[in-house]
């Protein structure tokens, strides 16, 4: 524990901005590849195919991480277990300018995505931690917009680098980044109760939001076992797993998507970076709008609900783009699909913490990403054998891909809505009412 200094006003929200800048850093990180994916096919010779199992490697690591890092942020805290991730994958990303064909970039973006997969599971238990129920939306779509301020920066960084100096410190350059961010983050972060530079103030509202939502001040950690039985943990997993492998398609394909389209990829950067836009608008709306809602007398679990319905309506948008080869209706429709997820995903991060203690957040928060990586695996796979199965359709090569894009979210919208209610768990304190 620090020595206590003068307080700083509104202490929670600057580690919100950090947590943000985490994910930031996190998503210019993993978008290297993607963003260089056109001209390293070109180089090393690699198929659709080829490229697909770099990225499910990736996938692979990511899906087992998101669990096993997610119950170990349990364990050892949120300061400690962020700060070893975090000094993980940027060393591995800067250590990828190494790579020099296939093998070797499937195994660095294995290890890459084991050390990026506590990223999220560790921002969620953080926000359980510092932030009341009515900021709890909002604050978890600060630290969520980083994904989308990340995928939208990130082209500019990595690729004004490639072009000056070649591939290899366009992935070196980026992993300095987290190194500058761990300065900050183990100066600043504790937990409330643990911290010297929180006020009096800010403290008791916290303290009080959790009294008054039945949690208990300690480590209440429910075993996977009981966890799996939970239909409200199910749903939370349905909420990353039919969603999440939608966006990482727009992150990781997107590229060379548009070059299928026939679009040069230095002409469509408003293509790449107008969807990442739009999903960070989208999340802090989603996050208002919810907050607002509940200081309007709305349930919890309405509030919530509200935004899922909003975002699997509103990913259909993606069916539209097998239509058009026009760049600018290209990015309308990504960008009201990701706008839309954003509400989504938002509320899929937010409701670990609103349905469980804070000993199990991280746990169900991990398991929703191993779900939404497992589907990934799924989805990454089944894109590059089509695509390439379908490259002699021209511009309608990646057609049945968006469709199925824009259908199973709408799915997993009314798995959600069915799974996600108050039930026997929920009378027996093992879930919170919602």
């Amino acid at each position: 524990m620090v020595t206590a200094r003068k307080p700083i006003t509104s202490l929670r929200w600057w580690i919100g901005g950090l947590l943000c800048a985490s994910t930031i850093i996190n998503y210019i990180d993993r978008q290297t590849l993607s963003l260089l994916a056109p001209y390293l096919k070109l180089d090393y010779h690699w198929t659709n195919s080829d490229y697909a199992n770099i990225a499910i490697a990736f996938r692979v690591a990511y899906s087992i991480g998101q669990t096993v890092f997610g119950r170990l942020m349990d364990r050892i805290g949120t300061r400690r277990g962020l700060t070893l991730t975090v000094i993980w994958y940027s060393l591995i990303s800067m250590l990828t300018s190494l790579a020099n064909g296939f093998y070797s970039f499937a195994t660095f973006r294995f290890l890459l995505g084991a050390g990026e997969s506590a990223n999220w599971p560790a921002a969620t238990k953080a926000v359980s931690e510092w932030f009341p129920k009515r900021e709890r939306a909002l604050a978890t779509a600060l630290f969520d917009s980083g994904s989308s301020i990340g995928g939208a920066i990130a082209p500019f960084i990595v690729l004004w680098i490639y072009f000056r100096w070649g591939w290899r410190p366009a992935f070196m350059i980026p992993g300095v980044l987290g190194f500058l961010w761990l300065i900050a983050w183990r100066w600043l972060y504790y937990p409330p109760e643990e911290h010297s530079r929180i006020s009096s103030s800010e403290l008791q509202m916290i303290v009080a939001d959790k009294e008054s939502n039945g949690l208990s001040q300690g480590r209440v950690s429910i075993q996977w076992s009981e966890l799996f039985k939970l239909p409200q943990t199910w749903g939370v997993i349905i909420a990353k797993a039919s969603t999440d492998p939608v966006f990482f398609f727009i992150t990781e394909w997107f590229p060379i998507y548009l070059v299928a389209k026939g679009i040069e990829l230095k002409n469509g950067l408003i293509a790449v970076w107008i969807p990442f836009i739009a999903a960070d608008a989208g999340s802090f709306f989603a996050g208002y709008v919810s907050g607002y809602l509940i200081k309007r007398g709305w349930p919890l679990g309405a509030a919530r609900k509200a935004l899922i319905v909003f975002g699997g309506l509103g990913m259909t948008m993606l069916i539209p783009t097998i239509f058009t080869t026009d760049i600018y209706l290209i990015a309308l429709l990504f960008a009201i699909a990701t706008f839309t997820y954003a509400g989504f995903t938002t509320m899929a991060n937010v409701l670990p913490s609103d349905l469980y203690d804070s000993g199990s957040v991280a746990s169900v928060s991990g398991l929703s990403g191993t779900g939404a990586g497992i589907g990934t695996i799924v989805a990454f796979k089944l894109i590059g054998y089509f695509s390439d199965a379908r490259q002699g359709t021209g511009t309608h090569s990646f057609d049945p891909i968006l469709v199925i894009a824009g259908i199973v979210p709408f799915i997993g919208m009314v798995l959600v809505l069915m799974l996600v209610r108050n039930t026997e768990a929920t009378n027996e304190g093992l879930v919170r009412r919602i």
